[in-house]
C-alpha cells in the first residue's frame, strides 16, 4: 500500500515530485509510525465491516481501529468480538489487500482471548489500541501484548491512548507522564504510537469545543499536549510518533466564527471545493491539522471518512520543505552554520534545523514531496475527483 495509491499513476506523477513510498504491515516500525496518516476508526458492531475495511482501503485509508471500547455499549462487547473474529475470517478468505488493522480493547484479557480466536486470520492484524494508558494499566496491556504476540508468532504493535484523568489533572500529570515515559520506554520494539484521548480530556472538565475551534483553543487541553510532547515526543532519540486528536464534526452546524479558509488557494475552479469544505466543518479540521504538525504531532485520529484525504493532504510535504531539508541535511554542513534557503525567504540554521529537516525527510518517504506548483488545494482536488 502507499499514500495516495487509490489515485491513478498519471495524476500521481502530475502531483509529486517524490512519490509516496510502498509499505505493508511487515515494514519497519519507524516507516509504520510515520505513515499512519489518517487513522479511521469503527465500531467492531458493524454487521458488513469487512465490506467497509475494503471500501475504504479503496479511498485512500491506510490505517484503522475496530473499536471494542467507548465507540459500543457495555452490553455489545460479547457480540462485538464474535463480529470481529467473523470478519477478519472474511478479509482472510478474500485475499484482498487491507489496510492496517488495530483493535481497541478494554482489558488485557481480551488481547490474548482475541489472538487465539483470529486463528490464522490473525496475520491480518496490526495490533491493539490501548485505552486510558497509565503505567499501572499500561504494564498490563504491554504484557498480555507481548505474550500473545510469542503464542501467535505473529508480530504486533501497541498504540496507547493517553486520556485518563491523572494525565489532565495539574497535580498528577508530571509523575503519569514519567510513569508512562518509564513503561511506553520498557517495551519500546512495540509501541508504534501514542494517541491522544482529547475526548476525555474535555469530558473531565464538562466541555466541548465547538467546530469553530480546534483542541489547541481549550486552553487546558492545549496544555496537555504540549506536556505530552515535551516528555514522549522529543527528537533526541527519546521519543515516540503522537498522532493528533480526533476531529469530532462532518456536518454543517451553526457558525458563530467568519470561515478560516482564505480565498486565495481557491481561486478559479476550486472555489467550489472551498465551499464544500465550509460546509462539512473541515476549514476548522484543515487548521487544527497544521496546528498538530507545528506542536510536534504526526497523523490524525478520524470519525469519519471525509477528514482522511484532509489529513493526508496536508501531511504531504512540500516542495519548499524539502529543499530546505535536503539543504541543511547535506555532508558538507556537518559544521554547522547558517544558509539563505534555496526560495531566498529564510534563515535555515544547520544545527538548530537538523532535527526538524530529519523528520521532514522521513514524513517525505511515506508521504511524499509535491511538486513545486502543487499545494494542498491540488493534492485534495485529486483526491476528491478520482
Amino acid at each position: 500500500m502507499r499514500h495516495f495509491g487509490h489515485i491513478s499513476p498519471a495524476v500521481r506523477e502530475g502531483l509529486f515530485f517524490r512519490e509516496p513510498c510502498e509499505f505493508d504491515p511487515g515494514s519497519s516500525s519507524r516507516v509504520l509510525s510515520a505513515a499512519l496518516g489518517a487513522t479511521l476508526y469503527s465500531p467492531a458492531t458493524r454487521p458488513r465491516l469487512a465490506d467497509d475495511v475494503i471500501k475504504q482501503s479503496g479511498q485512500g485509508v491506510v490505517s484503522m481501529v475496530l473499536c471494542l471500547e467507548d465507540s459500543i455499549d457495555d452490553a455489545e462487547v460479547v457480540g462485538a468480538e464474535a463480529n470481529l473474529v467473523r470478519q477478519f475470517a472474511d478479509l482472510e478468505a478474500r485475499g484482498t489487500e487491507v489496510p492496517l488493522l488495530f483493535v481497541r480493547v478494554r482489558e488485557p484479557e481480551q488481547i490474548s482471548d482475541l489472538v487465539r480466536r483470529l486463528g490464522s486470520s490473525v496475520r491480518l492484524l496490526s495490533g491493539f489500541v490501548l485505552p486510558k494508558f497509565t503505567e499501572e494499566r499500561g504494564e498490563l496491556f504491554l504484557e498480555a501484548l507481548t505474550a500473545a504476540e510469542a503464542e501467535s508468532g505473529h508480530r504486533l504493535f501497541a498504540m496507547p491512548v493517553l486520556e485518563s484523568p491523572e494525565l489532565l489533572h495539574l497535580e498528577t500529570r508530571g509523575e503519569t507522564l514519567r510513569g508512562i515515559a518509564r513503561t511506553v520506554d520498557k517495551y519500546r520494539g512495540r509501541v508504534l504510537a501514542l494517541r491522544l484521548g482529547v475526548t476525555d480530556f474535555c469530558s473531565a472538565y464538562g466541555l466541548r469545543r465547538a467546530p469553530d475551534m480546534t483542541a489547541y483553543d481549550v486552553q487546558i487541553v492545549g496544555a496537555v499536549i504540549g506536556d505530552v510532547v515535551n516528555v514522549l515526543g522529543r527528537a533526541d532519540g527519546t521519543g515516540f510518533t503522537i498522532t493528533g486528536p480526533v476531529w469530532e464534526y462532518f456536518r454543517l452546524q451553526e457558525r458563530m466564527f467568519k470561515p478560516q479558509l482564505r480565498r486565495s488557494p481557491f481561486m478559479g475552479q476550486a472555489e467550489e471545493l472551498r465551499t464544500t469544505l465550509i460546509e462539512h466543518d473541515l476549514d476548522g479540521l484543515l487548521r487544527e491539522i497544521e496546528l498538530d504538525r507545528a506542536n510536534g504531532l504526526l497523523g490524525k485520529t478520524c470519525i469519519h471518512p471525509s477528514h482522511v484525504l484532509p489529513v493526508h493532504a496536508l501531511s504531504v510535504v512540500s516542495h519548499e520543505e524539502y529543499s530546505d531539508a535536503q539543504d541543511i541535511l547535506r555532508p558538507e554542513r556537518g559544521g554547522g552554520g547558517v544558509l539563505r534557503s534555496a526560495y531566498t525567504n529564510k534563515m535555515n540554521e544547520v544545527k538548530p534545523h537538523r532535527a526538524w529537516a530529519e523528520r521532514t525527510l522521513e514524513r517525505a518517504e511515506v508521504f511524499g514531496v509535491a511538486r513545486e506548483d502543487v499545494g494542498f488545494v491540488e493534492l485534495l482536488a485529486a483526491g476528491l475527483a478520482r
